[in-house]
């Protein structure tokens, strides 16, 4: 009986045995075949290497308990990193000791370096365009020729010739890890953007950086990698939309529940924060906007709810035009379409976010922290540790909204919002909740605060919420509540 070895593919002759075929053709291959079954599940040894430089240079040694939160998230990127290397190294080894018998190899199979051959030779040859690249000479959909000036570029960046031919070679897998490090928080920030979730955000920044991984060996004919990185990562997000289906709708009335007399806000189950102090230098350029572009710097709250509305296409067309600060011709490239196709979903995408905007920039968007900003924060982390009510109604605006994705719940007005909290803040309630305790923060470019609770009959502060703020006049004008699974992203312990 002749078979093929599932390992290396040559001819098996003979069996296993009675009843049975042989499914490999040596000891090696028997051996090669569980390694690579027993391979943990992890990310590039390069991207984690990026990772933990990224953690490393946010690392906070005060306070404490932020130190340590830190450490531990660091902590589990080296355990995944070392059990990479040691996997690299155990099959190095059996890969050494097996050579001798390996070494012949089969007609048209390709060796690597160690002497295994494992691929066709067309995939492997010199000449072999990678997966996903176009060959040699060929345009790459949104990514200007080589000299044309990269849109939203400012300060350093890696787009230098002998960096982008470098990352072509086999050999040049760090410079590819620079040029990846060099572009991964402006590439998460604008996953956010499409997503307005940090989680699906994080994934999906993954996801293109793995596409490009695999297809970095046509970095060499690519004369914009950033542009490059921006086309990958925008067109994993759009297959991931057309995929979930998903708008914002209005908030349903909730049974037994005074919500205010204002307008049902809009609905965003998957809306999540983003730390600031994960946001790059600068992520793009600051153009004049016209009179009917938003400008580049939106991260709020606000603009992301109302982005949501846009359908994908839209969406990106919006993003990629007035915030990242890209030409229509590279928009259109992106996307597929031609430029009159490209222009119409722009034009389209501002007029939808318009309407879901409110009518003045000035009544959403979040300015630069002030002094006065800082002292109602502390006034309002203090009037709550001490659970004083009449207090934090001085802090509110009248109009307040409250919202708390993916929770049904929500506010328009300060006596509906009071009216649900204050049963649980008073401690002669039954339905007393506990005590809290706060600590400041900053997300989407705006005051938070991360709020632990200690229940009654317990010594233990346990996260619980991320309040991030609306400030308006002085006062407290929206707040937006978030369960607590991403403490460790803001670098924040889970127990005080």
């Amino acid at each position: 009986m002749t078979g093929k070895c599932q390992t290396c593919g040559r001819p098996i002759e003979g069996g296993g045995g009675p009843g049975r075929t042989a499914s490999y053709c040596s000891q090696a291959c028997r051996q090669r075949a569980y390694r690579e079954r027993r391979r943990p599940a992890a990310a590039p040894a390069g991207e984690l290497v990026a990772d933990l430089g990224d953690r490393l240079r946010r690392l906070r040694l005060e306070p404490a308990p932020a130190f340590h939160a830190d450490v531990e998230a660091v902590s589990a990127r080296f355990a995944q990193l070392r059990r990479l290397a040691r996997a690299a190294r155990e099959t190095h080894g059996a890969e050494e000791a097996g050579g001798a018998e390996e070494a012949g190899g089969t007609e048209g199979v390709a060796a690597t370096a160690d002497g295994e051959s494992v691929t066709p030779a067309a995939v492997t040859s010199a000449g072999a365009a990678a997966p996903g690249v176009p060959d040699s000479g060929t345009a790459v959909p949104g990514v200007p020729d080589s000299g044309t000036a990269v849109p939203g570029v400012t300060g350093s960046r890696v787009t230098e010739s002998g960096v982008v031919r470098a990352a072509g070679e086999r050999a040049g897998e760090g410079d590819f890890d620079a040029l990846v490090e060099a572009h991964r928080k402006e590439l998460r920030v604008h996953c956010y953007r499409m997503l307005g979730s940090y989680d699906e955000a994080e994934d999906l920044t993954q996801e293109a950086f793995l596409r490009a991984w695999r297809a970095r060996d046509g970095l060499a004919d690519v004369g914009n990698p950033r542009a490059w990185l921006y086309t990958i990562a925008t067109r994993v997000c759009l297959d991931f939309l057309r995929g979930h289906n998903r708008r914002p709708a209005p908030y349903e009335p909730v049974p037994g529940m005074d919500s205010g007399d204002g307008p049902p806000p809009p609905s965003v189950p998957w809306l999540q924060p983003f730390p600031d102090d994960q946001l790059p230098g600068a992520v793009g350029p600051r153009p004049e906007p016209d009179e009917e572009a938003v400008a580049g710097e939106t991260l709020e709250l606000v603009f992301l709810t109302a982005i949501q509305h846009l359908p994908p296409r839209q969406r990106a067309a919006v993003i990629l035009r007035d915030v990242a600060g890209w030409s229509a011709r590279e928009t259109a490239d992106l996307l597929g379409s031609s430029q009159a196709s490209a222009n119409s979903a722009l034009q389209r995408g501002r007029s939808a976010l318009r309407e879901a905007l409110p009518g003045r920039r000035e009544d959403w968007s979040a300015r630069p922290p002030t002094a006065g900003d800082q002292e109602l924060l502390r006034r309002y982390m203090e009037v709550v540790a001490r659970a004083d009510i009449d207090a934090m109604v001085e802090l509110v605006r009248e109009d307040a909204v409250l919202t708390m994705p993916p929770n049904p719940f929500w506010f328009t007005s300060r006596d509906a919002l009071f009216a649900f909290v204050r049963p649980n803040l008073d401690p002669a309630s039954p339905m007393f909740a506990g005590h809290w305790r706060h600590l400041p923060v900053r997300a989407n470019g705006q005051p938070a605060v991360a709020g632990y609770l200690r229940r009654p009959g317990t010594s233990v502060f346990r996260a619980q919420l991320i309040d991030v703020l609306r400030v308006e006049d002085g006062l407290i004008a929206q707040i937006t509540t978030f369960e607590p699974h991403l403490f460790a992203a803001f670098g924040l312990p889970m127990t005080l």
